[in-house]
């Protein structure tokens, strides 16, 4: 192995690949099909608030961080723009240097509030490696590297009408796992690629008794675009392209109380890689369907691979059906100033096992909203146990009324 796919194997079993590695321990090796992806870390969640309810926000409330889940939620946002930041510690059961920060924001268009202009930036720091020489050299360090991911977007929502909105979004992401190997003078450079989101989100209010509620339902189709490669083409990866539909009831309790329950099904429309052991290696016949298979896989467009992606799982419809994960969660709040949370992810353990509870809670003021989480593993040995995340919201109708008051 040379030194470059070291160092791509150790980053991403850090950042990510090794949340699957305490699923891998509990069935046997022939059952374990993850689907692979690169650039994971864009299906890390960024904000504390749909975190704290188990991974959820297709069909939530429209906030600050709708960019992430559904950002055709923003063309009903209540106040006319927000910005927000949001930073996650990531797997520091682990490690302590890799995080992840990101800053979303939107501002609506026009006087009829039909419309939201939206963009969010987001980093991943895969914290600092050090590489060395081979053997017989001392072990002295020789370069230290610090990789990262980063993903800017643009996006715009409009309401197409009273109950119902759609919005698009533009992304452009790099993946910098550079790295030059001193020994072999082989070079790699970053990676680069383009990606588009499209989302619908409808929204009504039904009288259940005497009490006005409120059911919504979403969709977020997100990262549908070109492949990535870390070694000048030689190799690609699909982006992790991912549908997300959702849906939420909220109904009020008392005054001023209210209770939102929500479900979110996830799927990554990635189509699966062949696998060895799915052929008949020992002879000549089954070696060729291998390699074909593998060679149609690498050369498969990401939108034929979308389609693909819903059956080719080896284990047929039952393993399609082990590759949605599901989150249920709920939200409480009071005078819509106090908020608790708490939430459950489920990932089958053949395709990972990431499965977790998770809670939250959140203050706000006129201007400003504070929201953490924190995540609880199913399984003690998962690197996902233990997770917090924080965000901070500013709200720009609450920013604007208070300077209004100080310049009279």
């Amino acid at each position: 192995m040379t030194s470059y796919s070291k160092i791509i194997l150790s980053a991403f079993v850090v950042a990510f690949a090794s949340q699957q590695l305490c699923a891998q321990n509990d069935i046997k090796d022939n059952d374990f099909n993850p689907v692979n992806t690169g650039v994971t870390t864009l299906s890390i969640t960024p904000d504390a608030r749909g975190s704290g309810m188990g991974n959820l926000g297709a069909a939530t409330d429209p906030d600050i961080n709708s960019q992430f889940w559904n950002p055709s939620k923003y063309a009903f946002a209540y106040s006319s723009g927000g910005l927000s930041l949001s930073y996650t510690p990531w797997l520091r059961k682990i490690v302590n240097d890799i995080f992840l920060a990101d800053l979303s924001g939107y501002w609506k268009l026009g006087d009829g509030d039909n419309q939201a202009l939206s963009a969010s930036l987001r980093y991943f720091s895969l914290g600092e490696v050090t590489t060395r020489p081979g053997s017989g050299s001392g072990n002295t360090p020789v370069q230290t590297l610090n990789p990262y991911e980063f993903a800017i977007d643009f996006g715009y929502s409009r309401k197409l009408s009273e109950k119902f909105s759609m919005g698009v979004v533009l992304r452009y992401i790099l993946s910098d796992l550079s790295y030059t190997d001193e020994m072999s003078g082989e070079t790699n450079t970053a990676a680069n690629a383009f990606s588009v989101d499209l989302s619908g989100y409808y929204v009504t209010y039904p009288m259940v008794g005497r009490n006005e509620c409120q059911f919504s339902w979403g969709f977020d189709i997100s990262n549908i675009g070109t492949k990535v490669s870390y070694d000048h083409g030689a190799n690609y990866a699909f982006l992790p392209t991912n549908l997300r539909l959702g849906t939420q009831f909220m109904f009020p309790l008392a005054d001023y109380n209210t209770l939102a329950i929500g479900l979110d099904l996830n799927k990554l429309l990635v189509p699966t890689m062949p696998r060895q052991k799915d052929f008949d290696m020992d002879s000549i016949e089954g070696q060729i369907e291998y390699e074909e298979a593998k060679e149609k896989w690498e050369n498969m467009s990401p939108i034929t691979g979308i389609f693909k992606s819903f059956s080719d799982a080896p284990g047929g419809f039952a393993e399609e059906l082990k590759e949605i994960n599901v989150s249920v969660g709920a939200e409480y709040a009071y005078n819509q100033q106090f908020f608790a949370r708490m939430g459950y992810n489920y990932e089958n353990a053949m395709k990972g096992g990431r499965s977790y509870f998770a809670f939250g809670a959140g203050f706000s003021l006129n201007v400003v909203r504070l929201d953490a989480s924190y995540m609880l593993a199913t399984a003690q040995s998962s690197p996902l146990d233990q997770t917090l995340r924080f965000t901070l919201s500013f709200d720009m109708d609450g920013l604007r009324d208070l300077m209004g008051k100080r310049r009279r």
